[in-house]
């Protein structure tokens, strides 16, 4: 078996450093296994050395086998304490390493190594724990960071819901909505954790006086309310005994003018108790139901008689599109007015056919009016007598050109032409205009 001693020349513990290698690659530390002769010797009489930078220490004696085996053994032991460094370094790098202890247990072996039996690289195993210290001690500082964020961002959830609390019971009236969404508070104020007792308690008394404001509030509300719908039902049975007397009347226009401001006025009444608002309704609804179907019924009859109206006017429109103006004026003069006297005394058509048989009627008017209207202009004697004017002033400057040319001043004969020529074009122009009528 093998013995573990010490040697009096074994380095003092070193402190905890603030996060020293933290921020740089980790040391490598060679396997010892490999070669366990690089890192100790095994004297003759069986006592085991590991090589420091201060010289050869006893580590141990064996005796159990050869001096290779012997050194094997202590080689092997280094290695595992290697393997459970690198394991914390792992375990701090993933995050799924406790800080705290990695911190004790890294110091616990690095405070131990100037004792510890085995054989290896000790330098390079105490700079890779100093980098692992180094992790544990970052990592510890991040988790108390982490932690004062949290408290901090709870305590700042927690003032946000008081101060949302605070406004609903100050300003809302979405009763239902904003009672929800205190119970939602509430809720929510459960999950957060990590407020200090005191502080806790103060938000916590800030929340639970907005609610008690709110119910209050909402309270008085609602109780306002119930006396606002018992007015609303007074008014409504008001307005359902005047729709009930209405309900026969034969006025059509101003019944039917009058179950609209009652409409209106039960809409401004506003709801009644719930448990009677629907029959109320009901009621008054019945009896405007009652005098717009007695009048459909009779709008019904009369549409059926504006429909004949509208089919014999239909009739006559066939014989007043087929009057011929340029055939006859005087004739189609006449043939309009005595279709538009059949067409007075046909009567009303339905309102949605008024346009159309009207429009088709007076298209047929403005043809006759148009046709009398160009007779007219062709007849009107100013127009006349303005062409027969400057067909005269032609002729006289015509007989002047023929005189100068014949006495032989051509100079008189062609200004009298052009003058001539001036008051033709006036001429035609007017006999022209006269036409065109």
């Amino acid at each position: 078996m093998a013995q573990e001693n010490t040697s009096p020349g074994t380095p003092a513990p070193h402190p905890v450093p603030h996060a020293q290698g933290a921020g740089h690659a980790a040391p490598p530390v060679p396997p010892a296994e490999p070669n366990p002769a690089t890192w100790g010797r095994v004297d003759g009489e069986g006592t085991v050395y590991v090589f420091t930078a201060d010289g050869e220490r006893e580590v141990g004696v064996w005796q159990a086998g050869t001096p290779e085996e012997g050194l094997l053994h202590y080689a092997r032991r280094f290695d595992d304490v290697r393997t459970e460094v690198e394991l914390l370094e792992t375990r701090l790098k993933s995050g799924a390493g406790d800080p705290k202890h990695a911190l004790q247990s890294a110091t616990q072996i690095r405070d131990g190594l100037g004792e510890a039996a085995v054989v290896g690289d000790l330098k390079a195993l105490a700079a890779r724990l100093e980098y692992v210290i180094g992790l544990a001690v970052k990592a510890l500082v991040n988790v108390k960071h982490e932690r004062e964020e949290a408290r901090a961002a709870a305590v700042a959830r927690k003032q946000a819901l008081a101060d949302e609390a605070e406004k609903i019971a100050a300003e809302s009236t979405q009763w239902k909505a904003a009672g929800d969404r205190l119970r939602a508070i509430l809720d929510e104020w459960k999950t957060v954790k990590g407020v200090d007792r005191k502080t806790d308690d103060e938000l916590w008394k800030r929340f639970s006086k907005a609610r008690e404001a709110f119910n209050r509030r909402r309270g008085s509300h609602f109780a306002e309310l119930d006396k606002q719908r018992a007015s609303a039902k007074q008014r409504k049975e008001e307005l359902i005994a005047e729709a009930e007397a209405l309900s026969d009347s034969d006025d059509w226009g101003a019944t039917a003018g009058r179950y609209k401001e009652l409409m209106a006025e039960w809409k401004a009444a506003g709801r009644a108790p719930k448990d009677s608002d629907e029959a109320l309704w009901q009621r008054f609804r019945a009896a405007q139901d009652a005098f717009f179907a007695r009048r459909s019924a009779v709008f019904s009859e009369r549409d059926a008689e504006f429909a004949g109206n509208a089919q014999r006017k239909e009739e006559l429109l066939v014989e007043a599109e087929k009057i011929d103006v340029a055939a006859n004026l005087d004739a189609a003069k006449a043939a309009l007015r005595r279709i538009q006297e059949q067409w007075d005394e046909i009567g009303k058509v339905p309102r949605d056919r008024i346009r159309e048989l009207d429009g088709r009627l007076k298209a047929v008017q403005d043809a006759v009016k148009s046709a009398e209207d160009s007779r007219w202009r062709r007849t009107d004697p100013e127009a006349q007598a303005r062409a027969a004017q400057f067909r005269e002033r032609v002729e006289q400057f015509e007989s002047q050109a023929a005189k100068a040319r014949a006495a032989g001043d051509e100079r008189r004969a062609k200004k009298a032409e052009e003058q001539a020529a001036q008051w033709r074009e006036w001429m035609e122009a007017a006999e022209a205009a006269v036409a065109d009528r």
